[in-house]
């Protein structure tokens, strides 16, 4: 099948491989027309969706560091509660001291654990203030989650809506893309969409206007319009790179600048005083 194909595209003269290449053109900017029907929805939407990653990574993140402070916190509550019972031991004990030296001991044992204690809550009070403040961000992140997925589902249906409307009509032009590109040899299409590619307005192929290329509007010279007209070979305009074609092969119709009327006045005046 491919071998068939290749000798089809060898077999077309050089008239059939340009007005072919100028159909797949046609059909090439038409699906560049519907993508710029779209315009920048796609990358609209392609940014949301990384916004609303992002922000669901970063909530993820501060609630787990919000769930560590609040089991910082009960630990730290489980050390005070456990402080205060060795602070109500140890004075138990000093009622029952037989010494001084027994009593200095419980005396220092006491104030380390309420030193303890005071360590403790001041901790609880720091990782409260960080928990006030980081529950705020995940509130605040979250509230902003909400508009962007709102935003992105008001962008989601626009781009749907067109996708819908033209996905058809770009299906067709595809398979008819396709379809020519295996009418036309593979150096010739590999080089077309590579101009295609450099070209800032996606045209390839362009048609000769008033004996300027229709790509970059540079003068063409006589003879090598000639050869265009010729049809015989595959002419590339040597300032923009360009394929060039005659407009009757491409099938457009090209107006002809009206002649000066003090140009055809003088014509007129040459010609009688030859008469």
């Amino acid at each position: 099948m491919a071998k068939e194909t290749k000798k089809e595209s060898q077999d077309l003269t050089v008239e059939q491989k340009l007005k072919t290449l100028f159909q797949l053109q046609t059909m090439l900017s038409k699906i560049d027309e519907i993508k710029t029907l779209r315009g920048e929805l796609p990358l609209e939407v392609q940014d949301l969706e990384d916004e609303i990653a992002g922000l669901t990574t970063r909530i993820d993140r501060i609630k787990a560091e919000v769930a560590e402070l609040k089991a910082a916190i009960a630990t730290k509550r489980v050390e005070i509660e456990t402080a205060k019972s060795s602070v109500m031991k140890y004075k138990e004990q000093q009622e029952n001291v037989r010494n001084n030296r027994e009593y200095d001991f419980l005396t220092k044992e006491i104030e380390f654990q309420t030193l303890e204690i005071e360590l403790c809550e001041k901790r609880i009070r720091e990782f409260s203030d960080q928990e006030h403040v980081k529950s705020a961000e995940v509130a605040n992140s979250e509230s902003a989650l909400a508009e962007r997925q709102k935003d992105l589902e008001v962008k989601k249906s626009e781009l749907d809506e067109i996708v819908s409307e033209t996905k058809q009509e770009e299906e067709r032009l595809r398979d008819k893309s396709k379809e020519l590109e295996t009418k036309i040899e593979p150096r010739l299409l590999q080089s077309f969409k590579r101009i295609r590619k450099n070209s800032r307005n996606g045209l390839g192929i362009v048609y000769v206007q008033r004996d300027a290329c229709g790509g970059c509007f540079n003068k063409i010279p006589p003879q090598r319009q000639l050869d265009i007209r010729s049809r015989k070979k595959v002419i590339v305009c040597e300032y923009c790179g360009r394929i060039m074609i005659d407009p009757e092969l491409a099938g457009v119709t090209i107006e002809q600048k009206p002649e000066p009327v003090k140009e055809r006045a003088s014509r007129r005046r040459r010609s009688a005083d030859a008469e």
